[in-house]
């Protein structure tokens, strides 16, 4: 006779799956509760089809999870497509205890019969679209409810944010409101009702008014956020009582104020994240910064802060991020030993007034994979033991005082990972470096070596960066030629050489980059690239703001140059481009007919040429058009007076004595015009084709209308 023991994690596991199994199915009351809701919305998602095959227990309904009596206590429908309102029905489910309608596509507000249920304690509606103000306290709950987490986040709430409503909720554990439009005050009686309150998130909405004091009678807060808002003030001492902060978050306030007060900020000894940027708080950043020796991410970007960095935070072993970007900060980054802060991955320090020479300490951080120091006053050679921080990805120094770029790109070559390289505004009238050992850019996707001054060819060595995918070297004094090996740069579809002194004719070989030929956005939708802005400014001096994985636009820019010759027919080859820019050369002849061919183009400008002809008819297609010059040139005959060119101002069309148009000082008269509306009514005719072929493809150009070229990089 055969014996066996049963080990005990499986006699265990057995004992716990049989008790959690449902004694008995589910009544008919609650069945009913549950259709109706279901009945309730105007799309179930295929819900209905899986209830049906799973049975007459509504136990055993997919999302559905009872007790031992067969009584419903769970809910979990989340990312099923559902649409429509929410059914009170579902407050009749008396043990109801878990609710989850997360991530689907509901209307309609939240039925205070939920919030304010006797039995539910979980209450997750995030992501659902939402929308109305959130239930108010009705006046027949006096008693308090057990409602311990409650998400709405990521909805259409609006109206003021409820005050009263939290009165009743002395149980509650997670708040989380973020990402709606609620307007008004934070409620002073958050804490005061909600003594275990661990998580308060009012992020992203449109409140106002002062931080309340109260919220540091929350002893048991860890998470507190209310960033993206219109919040103002003062950052209340009060708020370093909740010494179980964890993660403390008020961004992009602007209202904010005041100094940081280092000798509270230390009772916060558990702190792993604090994001105060972009305020206007002011004043040094305290040494005792130091003392938070959990710190992780310290967030002060953006503000007026000043003062030289505190040696202190050297001790702050654990951070892995330094936003301190865009402040007052002055000194010598010296004083902070950099080697200490082995798991620091970005340090971000642009626009300052930091001075000096780079800390050999930074080259310490062997983990580092974003490291900017635009905009400020650096100055010396670039280290070779920057060859050192193997996983850096993203590097800026432009808009310093460094020196010696040869030695510069030599050292950077050995950082193997690099994908984003801005150097611009340094190495001043030096060289450009033709060395052919210059390799091992193998990841470099974004470079950026602009209003350097510069002189020399464009150099070969960049015909081996075959991920190149944004080139800029606008604002130097490089001669020569285009070189006709741009075109085996195939993933290229940023390229900015305006504003040199370059020469000869357009190779034709330009007129075949792949990635300008063919309109696939995902090329630069690159996850492994370090999401992190650039400041770009532009020839007015205001800044804009990019975000490196979404919106760049496809760019030829060869403008104030010496270029010759023709514009090549070819250039119609070119259907992805956004932005064409050849002005200020020496280019004659007529504007090409296939120019009509980019039809989504945003921005064209052929001014300051030498350009004959007519305006050819197909240019009247180019319906995204919102920026066009062809400015002293010597173009003749009328401007179209039908599509998107009769829209623009006379300063588009000035300097040609030949043209004639309702927006210039000489008008046409009914003979002159004739012949042009013939000649136009024959060319569109040949086009209809054509335009209905892509009348669709033209809808998605709307997309790119929030793009402006740059020239001045961060």
């Amino acid at each position: 006779m055969c014996s066996f023991t049963v080990p005990p994690a499986v006699l265990q596991l057995f004992l716990l799956l049989f008790l959690a199994s449902p004694a008995t199915a589910c009544t008919e009351q609650e069945k009913r509760n549950l259709l109706q809701f279901l009945a309730g919305l105007s799309s179930d998602g295929g819900l209905a089809t899986s209830w049906c095959n799973n049975g007459a227990d509504c136990c055993e309904w997919e999302g559905i999870s009872c007790n031992g009596d067969g009584a419903v206590t769970g809910v979990s429908l989340e990312s099923k497509g559902l649409e429509g309102p929410i059914s009170p029905f579902l407050t009749n489910l008396t043990s109801l205890l878990h609710i989850n309608l997360s991530h689907n596509s509901l209307s309609g507000g939240l039925p205070a019969e939920l919030m304010f249920s006797r039995s539910i304690i979980v209450l997750d509606v995030s992501f659902s679209r939402l929308n109305g103000p959130l239930p108010e306290l009705p006046s027949l709950v006096t008693t308090d409810r057990p409602l311990q987490v409650l998400n709405i986040s990521s909805n259409q709430f609006g109206s003021e944010f409820p005050s009263a409503t939290w009165k009743v909720m002395k149980n509650l554990i997670a708040l989380n409101t973020s990402n709606n439009s609620f307007s008004g005050h934070i409620p002073s009686s958050l804490c005061v009702s909600s003594p275990s309150l661990a998580l308060l998130d009012l992020s992203y909405n449109q409140l106002s008014g002062d931080i309340p004091n109260t919220l540091g009678n929350c002893s048991k807060l860890k998470v507190l956020k209310a960033g993206n808002n219109h919040l103002s003030g003062i950052l209340p001492v009060e708020i370093f009582h909740a010494t179980s902060l964890e993660y403390l978050s008020f961004p992009n306030n602007g209202g904010l104020q005041g100094e940081l007060d280092g000798a509270h900020i230390v009772k916060l000894s558990s702190l792993l994240i604090l994001d105060l940027g972009g305020n206007s708080f002011s004043g040094a950043i305290p040494e005792s910064i130091g003392q938070l020796r959990r710190l992780e991410e310290l967030h002060l970007g953006s503000n007026n802060m000043s003062g030289e960095l505190p040696s202190t935070m050297s001790n702050c072993t654990n951070l892995k991020t330094i936003d301190l970007k865009i402040n007052n900060l002055t000194g010598d980054l010296g004083k902070v030993n950099f080697a200490t802060l082995q798991n620091l991955k970005s340090l971000d320090l642009m626009e300052n007034n930091l001075g000096g020479i780079v800390p050999e300490s930074i080259y310490s951080c062997s983990n580092l994979t974003a490291l900017r120091l635009s905009a400020n006053h650096f100055h010396g050679e670039i280290s070779s033991r920057i060859g050192n921080l193997k996983h850096l990805s993203f590097l800026s120094i432009s808009r310093n005082s460094f020196t010696n770029i040869t030695k510069a790109l030599h050292a950077l070559k050995s950082c193997r990972n690099i994908s984003t390289l801005l150097i611009g505004r340094n190495f001043m009238n030096e060289a450009m470096p033709q060395d052919e050992s210059i390799d091992g850019f193998q990841n470099l996707q974004f470079l950026a070596m602009h209003q350097c001054s510069l002189t020399g060819r464009i150099p070969t060595w960049l015909s081996k960066l075959t991920r190149l995918k944004v080139l800029v070297l606008s604002k130097n004094q490089l001669t020569g030629p285009m070189p006709s090996w741009i075109n085996s740069l195939n993933n290229l579809f940023h390229l900015d050489v305006s504003n040199n002194s370059l020469s000869g004719k357009i190779p034709v070989t330009l007129m075949e980059m792949a990635m300008l030929k063919l309109d696939k956005p995902a090329i630069y939708l690159d996850p492994s690239l370090v999401d992190l802005d650039l400041l770009i400014y532009a020839v007015d001096a205001s800044k804009l703001q990019y975000r490196i994985n979404s919106d760049w636009c496809k760019v030829l820019n060869l403008g104030n140059n010496k270029f010759t010759g023709v514009i090549p027919q070819e250039i119609g080859q070119l259907k992805a481009l956004l932005y064409l820019n050849l002005s200020s050369n020496n280019f004659y002849g007529e504007i090409p007919q296939s120019i009509g061919n980019l039809t989504n183009l945003q921005r064209l400008d052929l001014s300051n040429n030498h350009l004959t002809g007519e305006i050819p008819a197909a240019l009247e297609i180019l319906h995204f058009l919102s920026e066009f010059n062809i400015s002293n040139n010597d173009l003749e005959g009328p401007i179209p007076t039908t599509g998107q060119l009769s829209t623009f101002q006379a300063s588009s069309f000035n300097g040609n004595p030949k043209l004639c148009g309702p927006m210039l000082i000489n008008h046409c008269s009914s003979v002159e015009a004739a012949p042009i509306s013939i000649v136009s009514a024959k060319k569109c005719s040949s086009k209809v084709i054509f335009v209905t072929a892509f009348g669709v493809f033209f809808g998605v150009g709307v997309l790119y209308d929030q793009l402006v070229l740059f020239r001045y990089f961060g």
